[in-house]
């Protein structure tokens, strides 16, 4: 959509954002991306960073309370990003996931910050038990971990335009599955894949 196309463009252009792969990726399958979250701007960096042909079919998620409190916070995440919107604060009982679940089954690959909220420093904070419970529902995609350097220097706290500042997305190789493995260590494993990426 043009929106997008324009918003990557001006991106590219203030930060020089620019995707750095540990090696040639295979984006023909489906994918579960899962990134630091720093700055309102994560999602769109992470699209900057994939080729044309894998930005189209993959879908952000983005927090409802935030992106869906008004008009044009909607239409930007929705119609310009395509991101899918999720409830952070379901009722007991709800599953938070169900419309990325939807679009999952749809064949989509989809970026995730397992943080659950900006943290507005280099390493990512603990990783919040929604990647697992995403991994044990579609495990035919591959976990691709991204570190985003840079980008909390760039728009900190209370900016609202990004500053000229150089950021760099890095994509690491997916990570490996490991049969039966406890939520704890597959959580501890996943955040130590996007920290290794920062060094």
């Amino acid at each position: 959509m043009w929106i997008s196309t324009l918003l990557i463009s001006i991106l590219r252009l203030l930060l020089g954002a620019s995707a750095r792969f540990e090696s040639t990726p295979d984006l023909s399958g489906q994918r579960i991306y899962f990134a630091n979250h720093t700055s309102h701007i994560d999602t769109l960096a992470i699209m900057a960073a994939l080729p044309r042909e894998a930005r189209l079919n993959t879908r952000p998620l983005a927090a409802a309370d935030y992106w869906g409190k008004n008009r044009f916070l909607r239409y930007i995440a929705t119609r310009g990003l395509n991101s899918v919107l999720i409830d952070r604060n379901s009722r007991a009982g709800g599953n938070p996931l169900e419309p990325v679940h939807r679009v999952m089954e749809q064949g989509c690959s989809v970026i995730i910050f397992p943080e659950g909220t900006r943290r507005f420093q280099a390493l990512p904070g603990e990783f919040k038990s929604g990647l697992y419970r995403l991994h044990q529902a579609f495990p035919q995609a591959l976990l691709v971990p991204v570190y985003l350097d840079n980008l909390y220097r760039s728009m900190p706290k209370g900016k609202h335009v990004p500053l000229p500042i150089i950021c760099t997305i890095r994509i690491g190789d997916p990570l490996s599955v490991v049969e039966n493995e406890a939520i704890g260590d597959f959580l501890s494993r996943a955040r130590e894949a996007v920290v290794r990426l920062a060094k």
